[in-house]
């Protein structure tokens, strides 16, 4: 059994007993205000602080990761989104890379077949479970919005619409009937997650990398869409009170209304402590994404010469001091010099005498 994965998830179980005995021994403001409260600054102040320490890091030479041709001459054809020259796409390659995971959908497995043969395979169902989870969870983060805003804006309301619309009453009314619409974004985000999970758990080789910190946010979110899930379609809450306690919290005017529910608290908890454990993880590549180097920057190194303006002078020994500190030692070894050692006026009468012994 995997210690890493059993950490996370006895951690995570710990804190839906926290949750869940706090909210039955009374400590609803603990759970529904202070514990909010904090998450919410943690989120914002470890947010402000990466960010900030990522954009004064020195980033002196063009380093984008490369997949194609790079712009120069005339008539080699040059790869606009994998080499970008210009500004226009760059931006062109982080929207695709943000947008679709472009670059998650190009990579690829190494596998051997038939014992010696290598291949290598497309991982699309790693970007079609990747895609499927940030989607299903910005679909559930906006639709959340209706919690905290009065009235609830026009784009909540269509994406509301637009994720409802699979409505199971029409195909079974007589099942249906009375129970509210099925959100297809819940729905998927928890097999989206449980799958990102399983990937970890069963190939070895993800597993061998995975830490207890890749599993542990994997198994909270989880727990999230599955209280979620319980609120919504099992165990009811007072929805009312549900806002009314959101709305004192984005107002500053907390309050802790009757009949909200123990499974309430444990689904807030759990997005606190999401909330909080999100700037120190890698979850933080939400942010990271857009102050990467090696996507955020053009590939010109052919067409402009970038020098890394903090270097400063320092004392170097040339190839030619170097000569002649040790031309002599050189010749005398064999080791070929550039430039021969100098005739000495001292050594001309020597010569001009041995030529007229010769003579003689």
């Amino acid at each position: 059994m995997n210690a890493r994965y059993m950490f996370s998830l006895i951690a995570v179980i710990v804190l839906f007993l926290i949750a869940w005995a706090g909210a039955a021994v009374g400590l609803q403001i603990v759970f529904g205000i202070i514990i909010p409260y904090l998450a919410l600054i943690t989120f914002l102040v470890g947010l402000a602080y990466k960010v900030v320490g990522w954009s004064r890091s020195a980033v002196p030479f063009r380093i984008p990761t490369t997949g194609g041709q790079q712009k120069s001459l005339p008539w080699i054809k040059h790869s606009q989104l994998d080499c970008p020259a210009t500004n226009w796409q760059v931006i062109a390659r982080m929207a695709l890379e943000i947008l679709t995971f472009r670059s998650l959908f190009r990579n690829t497995r190494m596998k051997l077949k038939e014992g010696t043969k290598l291949s290598y395979q497309l991982e699309i169902f790693l970007w079609v479970g990747a895609l499927a989870f940030h989607y299903a969870f910005l679909t559930v983060i906006i639709r959340h919005l209706r919690f905290f805003t009065e009235p609830v804006p026009f784009f909540v309301t269509l994406v509301e619409n637009v994720d409802s619309f699979f409505r199971l009453e029409i195909l079974y009314p007589a099942i249906q009937f009375g129970l509210p619409g099925v959100y297809i974004s819940g729905l998927v985000l928890l097999a989206a997650v449980t799958y990102l999970f399983a990937r970890r758990l069963f190939i070895h080789q993800v597993r061998y990398i995975s830490l207890a910190g890749d599993y542990f946010p994997l198994i909270l979110i989880f727990g999230i869409a599955l209280t979620g899930i319980l609120m919504r379609y099992f165990i009811k809450i007072d929805v009312s009170a549900a806002k009314e306690l959101s709305m004192g919290l984005v107002t500053f005017r907390p309050t802790i209304p009757e009949g909200v529910g123990s499974v309430f608290y444990i689904h807030l908890f759990f997005v606190s402590v999401l909330l909080a454990y999100f700037p120190f993880s890698k979850l933080m590549h939400l942010a990271g994404i857009f102050l990467s180097p090696t996507r955020n920057l053009t590939t010109d190194t052919r067409a402009k010469r970038h020098i890394n303006p903090w270097n400063y002078p320092v004392p170097v020994h040339t190839y030619e001091e170097y000569e002649d500190e040790f031309r002599e030692k050189m010749i005398e070894v064999g080791i070929p010099v550039d430039k021969m050692p100098a005739e000495t006026p001292a050594d001309k009468p020597m010569e001009e005498k041995s030529q007229g012994k010769d003579k003689e």
